[in-house]
C-alpha cells in the first residue's frame, strides 16, 4: 500500500512538473506578447479569423444536414456571415484590427456602465465600492480606447493578449507550486505539525532563565 501511495505521488509530481513548465512557457509568451504588441495583435486577429471560418463551415454543414427543418435559409445565411467575416479578417488584417479595437472599446464602455448600475444596486452591502471601482476603471479603459482610436489599433490587442497570457501563467505557476508543496507534505518530506510544535517548545524552554532558590 505504501508503494502504491508512493507511485501515485510520483505521477502527481510529474503532472505538477509539466504544469510548471507550461506555466513558464505561458509567462515567456506573455512577456513576448507585451514586447511585440503589433505581432501579437496580428496573431490574435488571425486566431479569431480561423475560429470564425471553422465555425462558419461547421454551421454550414449542420444546416445542410437539417435542410428539411425550418429556418434552413437563416442557418445558411448565418454560416455565410461567420465564414465571410473570418475571410475578411484573414485577408484584410489592418481594417480588421481597426474594427476589433473599436469593438473592444465599445465592450469596455458597455461593461463599465453595467458595473456602475450593479454597484449602486449593491450599495447597502459592505463590498459595493469594489464593484464601483471596477466599473469606473472599465469605463476609463473604454474611453481610452475610443479616444486613442485608430492610432492604438496596431498595439492594443497584442498588449492586452500578452497581459492576459502573462497573468494566466503566473496564476498557474502559483497553483502548481502550492500543489507540489502539498504533495511533499503528504509524503512526510516537509516538517510535520508535531515537529514544528516540538521545535517551538524547545526554543521557548531555552529562552527561559532558571530561577535560583
Amino acid at each position: 500500500m505504501v508503494q502504491n501511495i508512493f507511485l501515485d505521488s510520483k505521477q502527481s509530481n510529474k503532472k505538477i512538473d509539466v504544469s510548471i513548465l507550461t506555466s513558464a512557457l505561458l509567462i515567456v509568451l506573455g512577456v513576448l506578447g507585451i514586447m511585440l504588441p503589433a505581432f501579437s495583435s496580428l496573431v490574435a486577429e488571425t486566431w479569431l479569423a480561423l475560429i470564425l471560418i471553422s465555425t462558419g463551415a461547421a454551421k454550414f454543414v449542420y444546416a445542410l444536414q437539417g435542410r428539411q427543418e425550418s429556418g434552413f435559409v437563416l442557418k445558411i445565411l448565418l454560416s455565410i456571415l461567420y465564414f465571410s467575416t473570418g475571410i475578411g479578417l484573414l485577408f484584410y488584417p489592418l481594417p480588421g484590427l481597426l474594427t476589433l479595437t473599436l469593438l473592444l472599446g465599445s465592450f469596455f464602455l458597455t461593461e463599465g456602465t453595467f458595473e456602475l448600475f450593479l454597484a449602486f444596486r449593491l450599495r447597502p452591502k459592505s463590498n459595493w465600492t469594489w464593484v464601483l471601482v471596477n466599473g469606473i476603471i472599465t469605463l476609463f479603459l473604454g474611453g481610452l480606447v475610443w479616444f486613442q482610436w485608430p492610432s492604438n489599433a496596431p498595439w492594443l490587442l497584442g498588449t492586452l493578449l500578452g497581459v492576459s497570457i502573462l497573468f494566466s501563467g503566473i496564476s498557474r505557476l502559483m497553483l502548481s507550486l502550492n500543489g507540489r508543496d502539498n504533495s511533499m507534505d503528504s509524503l512526510g518530506m516537509g516538517p510535520s505539525n508535531s515537529e514544528i510544535e516540538s521545535t517551538e517548545s524547545d526554543s521557548t524552554n531555552q529562552g527561559e532563565t532558571p530561577i535560583s532558590s
